[in-house]
């Protein structure tokens, strides 16, 4: 362990260095030096104190960044271990998402893009499943620098993130409540789902009902329904919920409002089958944007926020560590089918 210490000690002929720098940064160059490697136990904070002089709060803050890092990291009632010896690293980043469609494929690599080469990032899905959720926020936790994470809409989920630093906390995609401040980079769902609703206003009128497939033990926002029920009844437009689409079910006269993709493929599927054309016999809306949606059915009328651009904003904020509170505009994208 003297070694160590020793690397640390070299900084002291480093005016403009602060005893946490020195602590950093030695511990950096015995890793670099093969002093330590992998896997190997650091001095606990107390030796660290006994050995240095230095106060317990700069030790804790020092371990504290090289942890952010993911140069070392903390087991229970053992100490400090090194994890990894790629000292270029800045900040070690978890990122905690639904699951990989198109939509959130453009996400991530754009966020990952944007972070560049020197911080580690590591990938985590919940699939909606709140299980599953607090399970993975087991998993991460105390080992990361900074907490990226798509919430799940349940009562648990509030608690669960309350044990995440607010300073090491970015909500992505979906905003949920918590006290106390943290960073977001979100989209809305309720008021521009509406909006957008309203902005086809002519189009859906000319169809005799419009017809809302979703499932309430989907990831699909259930605000959304709030504004489609608003709307419908707001207008006299003859509106319907149903759980899923059947095969074989397609009429015309009716606007249907397709999320699933799997959903989506079968409607369009009944429609080649029967001769029925969308933008003429029916109308199709989805929510989301993806490429396939611009050529499947002669181009899906869609609205969605940009996906690449969340993922770019995302990856500014962690590498910014600045305050951040957006939520991306949602753009209506009108195609033939609608």
């Amino acid at each position: 362990m003297d070694t160590i210490f020793e690397k640390i000690r070299e900084l002291d002929e480093m005016p403009s260095y602060s005893k946490h720098e020195r602590l950093v940064e030695g511990i950096i160059n015995a890793i670099n030096e093969k002093i330590i490697g992998v896997g190997d136990a650091l001095p606990s904070v107390n030796v660290m104190i006994s050995g240095l002089g230095y106060a317990r709060e700069t030790v804790v803050k020092g371990y504290r960044e090289l942890q952010s890092r993911g140069l070392i990291e903390s087991k229970n009632r053992l100490g400090y271990f090194v994890a990894d010896d790629n000292t270029r690293q800045s900040l070690k980043v978890a990122l905690l998402m639904y699951t990989i469609d198109t939509f959130q494929e453009q996400f991530y690599r754009n966020f990952r893009n944007e972070l560049g080469a020197n911080v580690h990032l590591d990938v985590f899905f919940h699939h909606g499943n709140i299980e599953v959720f607090e399970t993975m926020l087991s998993l991460m936790r105390n080992r990361y620098g900074m907490y990226v994470i798509s919430p799940i809409h349940h009562p648990r989920t509030k608690a669960l993130l309350n044990a995440i630093p607010r300073h090491k906390l970015l909500m992505v995609d979906r905003y949920e409540p918590l006290d106390g401040e943290f960073n977001y980079v979100v989209q809305e769902f309720e008021r521009s789902s509406y909006t957008v609703f309203e902005q086809l206003l002519h189009e859906i009128k000319k169809f005799d009902q419009m017809v809302f497939f979703h499932n309430p033990d989907s990831l699909f926002p259930p605000e959304i329904v709030r504004s489609f029920q608003q709307f419908t009844q707001k207008h006299g437009i003859k509106g319907k919920v149903l759980r899923e689409y059947a095969r074989g079910s397609v009429k015309k006269g009716v606007v249907y409002y397709v999320n699933e993709n799997a959903e989506l493929w079968d409607l369009l599927t009944d429609c080649n089958t029967q001769q029925i054309i969308p933008g003429k016999d029916i109308g199709i809306l989805s929510h989301n944007d993806e490429p396939v949606k611009k050529i499947v059915g002669n181009g899906i009328t869609t609205y969605s926020v940009s996906f690449s651009e969340m993922g770019k904003r995302a990856a500014r904020a962690v590498l910014s560590r600045e305050l951040v509170h957006e939520v991306l505009p949602t753009e209506l994208i009108r195609r033939s089918s609608l």
